[in-house]
């Protein structure tokens, strides 16, 4: 794996933890962001302009992260 792709990948791995642990932090202070959340998910899209453009697989990933947020909470 090249340099850049480890960092990619560690950059990924550390926004997606700090997001998480954001998700969860306002949503148990302020209830109702992960539906807002949710309900957003229609108007998102993957911007790719190629053979690997797929919406829904970015919905999905995303839908994931919610659902993984609200199994999580805050303890």
């Amino acid at each position: 794996m090249s340099d850049d792709a480890t960092q990619t990948r560690q950059r990924e791995i550390a926004t997606e933890h700090l997001l998480f642990k954001l998700m969860e932090y306002v949503e148990a202070r302020h209830a109702g962001l992960l539906d807002f959340m949710e309900q957003s998910l229609d108007h998102l899209g993957d911007p790719a302009t190629d053979g690997t453009k797929d919406d829904e697989a970015v919905r999905k990933i995303a839908k994931g992260m919610i659902v993984g947020a609200r199994k999580q909470g805050v303890n």
